[in-house]
């Protein structure tokens, strides 16, 4: 059993910090920009180059809907977006959940760390199915 954890000594600790900042980069975005005035600096690169909605156009919209409560709205903008919305929200409890647990118990952080990246893979293919499956019809 460790003594004491260093986070700059613990990789996994890291990682989820920087994921936990990626997500809350990632809302509050969402929370700035409104879809009311469509004031959003990223803009779709695939529909820039083709003309054709991509499996994520209306992402940004449907983000900020969701934080704003509007459901049904963020769902006319992707049909996609609340599960990805969930599973980013997911990832953002797993990180803190996680990350406290590892520190807590030292003696099974190999095992917290393979049902962590296991339970991460499965939620990610189900969030981002349609996204992967619209990849292989381009392809």
């Amino acid at each position: 059993m460790k003594s004491g954890i260093i986070i700059k000594n613990e990789p996994y600790l890291i990682l989820n910090i920087v994921f936990a900042g990626v997500i809350m980069l990632i809302m509050l975005y969402s929370g700035i920009f409104s879809p009311d005035t469509g004031d959003y600096p990223v803009v779709c690169i695939h529909e820039k180059l083709t003309g054709q909605p991509c499996a994520s156009c209306g992402l940004s919209h449907s983000f900020s809907l969701i934080l704003r409560g509007r459901i049904n709205d963020a769902y006319m903008w992707n049909e996609n977006g609340l599960r990805v919305f969930i599973f980013f929200a997911a990832q953002f409890l797993f990180r803190i959940f996680f990350s406290w647990y590892y520190i807590k118990n030292q003696d099974s952080q190999r095992q917290l760390i393979s049902l962590d990246i296991s339970g991460s893979i499965v939620i990610f293919l189900i969030a981002f199915m349609p996204f992967i499956e619209s990849i292989f019809k381009w392809l």
